[in-house]
C-alpha cells in the first residue's frame, strides 16, 4: 500500500514557517548589527550551536536517522559552511538589506561558471542568458546604492564565492555519501561551531565591550536567541520543503521572499531605495524567474527521456526473450 502523503495545509504550513522564517532571520540580525553592535563571529557560533542542539532533539524525536561519516571529509565542508555564513552576515552587517539581499542572487551564476569549469558540467544558451539580466541588475543596484562602501562589496563578494562552492560541494558530497541535506549537517553544524569558536578570539573581544560576555540588555539576549532559533527553523523547513514538495514550489516562495526581505530593508531601517535600483532588482528578478523556469523545463525533459528510454530497453529486453 503507498504511503500517504501530507496533507496540504500541512504543506501549507511548512511553507508559510519557512518563508517567515527565512525574512524573519535577516531583520533579527540586522537588527542586532544596528541596535546593538552584536559581533558577527559569535552570532555565526551561535546559530550553529542551535542548529546542533535541534539537530540532536530530531534524531531522539526519529525525524531523521544519522548515517556515520569520515570527519575528515567533511572537514573542507564545514570550514566552506562557516566561511558562507561568516561572509553573509558580513555583508547583511556593512549593507543595506536590499543590496545585500540581490548580491545573493550572484550566486546562481557563480555556481554555473564552478559547475562548467571545474565539474564538466554543461548548460544550454537559454541559462546561459538568464545570467545577463541577473547581473546586470545587481551591478545597477550596487552602483545607484548610496550607501555603497568597498567592505560591503568586499563582504558581498567573498559571500558569493564561498556560498557557491559550498552548495556545490553540498550536492557532491550527498552524492558521494549517499546521505540527505539533514544527516551531512549533522555532522557540518557541531565541526562549524568549533572552527568558528576557536577563531572568535582573534578577529571579536570576548571580554568587555563588544565581547558576548560583557552585560548585554535583555533585548539583545532576546533577539539573539530568536536568531538562533529562526536559523534552526530556516534549515529544517527547507529541507522538509524540498523533500515534500518540488523544486518549482521552493523557487517560487524563495522569489517571493526576495521581494519581502527588500520591501522590508526599505521600511523597518529606512534603506533607500533608488528609481535606477528598483531597475535594478526588476531585472535581476526577471532572470532569476527565467533561470528557474527554463532549468525547471529542461530537468523534465531529461526525466521523460530517461522513461522513454528505460521503456525501450524493456520492450527490447522482452521481445528477445520470446521463443522463435
Amino acid at each position: 500500500m503507498e504511503k500517504a502523503g501530507p496533507s496540504n495545509p500541512f504543506i501549507s504550513l511548512c511553507l508559510g514557517i519557512n518563508l517567515c522564517s527565512s525574512v524573519t532571520i535577516v531583520f533579527l540580525n540586522k537588527w542586532l548589527y544596528v541596535n546593538y553592535g552584536f559581533p558577527n563571529i559569535t552570532l555565526t557560533c551561535i546559530h550553529f550551536m542551535m542548529t546542533s542542539l535541534g539537530l540532536h532533539i530530531c534524531r531522539h524525536l526519529n525525524i531523521f536517522s544519522p548515517k556515520s561519516l569520515p570527519i575528515m571529509s567533511v572537514l573542507p565542508l564545514s570550514l566552506t559552511f562557516c566561511g558562507f555564513v561568516v561572509f553573509t552576515n558580513l555583508s547583511l552587517q556593512n549593507n543595506t538589506v536590499g543590496t545585500y539581499q540581490l548580491a545573493k542572487a550572484m550566486t546562481t551564476p557563480c555556481i554555473l561558471i564552478i559547475q562548467s569549469c571545474f565539474y564538466n558540467q554543461h548548460y544550454s544558451t537559454k541559462i546561459k542568458l538568464t545570467l545577463i539580466p541577473i547581473t546586470v541588475g545587481v551591478i545597477l543596484n550596487s552602483y545607484y546604492d548610496v550607501k555603497f562602501n568597498v567592505t560591503g562589496t568586499v563582504y558581498a563578494t567573498l559571500g558569493v564565492l564561498v556560498t557557491s562552492l559550498y552548495q556545490v560541494w553540498v550536492s557532491t558530497k550527498q552524492k558521494e555519501f549517499q546521505v540527505n541535506s539533514m544527516q551531512l549537517l549533522y555532522y557540518q553544524a557541531p565541526i562549524s561551531s568549533v572552527l568558528i569558536l576557536c577563531i572568535i578570539p582573534y578577529f571579536e573581544p570576548v571580554f568587555g565591550e563588544g565581547g558576548i560576555f560583557q552585560p548585554w540588555p535583555s533585548g539583545a539576549i532576546i533577539t539573539m536567541l530568536a536568531s538562533a532559533t529562526v536559523a534552526f527553523s530556516v534549515n529544517l523547513s527547507i529541507f522538509w520543503i524540498i523533500g515534500n514538495t518540488s523544486p518549482v514550489t521552493y523557487n517560487m516562495v524563495g522569489h517571493f521572499k526576495f521581494c519581502l526581505t527588500l520591501l522590508g530593508g526599505f521600511f523597518l531601517f529606512q534603506d533607500p531605495l533608488r528609481a535606477n535600483q528598483v531597475v535594478g532588482v526588476c531585472m535581476t528578478l526577471s532572470g532569476i524567474i527565467l533561470y528557474t523556469r527554463f532549468k525547471l523545463k529542461e530537468q523534465q525533459l531529461s526525466k521523460q527521456q530517461t522513461k522513454v528510454c528505460s521503456q525501450s530497453e524493456i520492450t527490447n529486453m522482452g521481445q528477445k526473450e520470446q521463443p522463435n
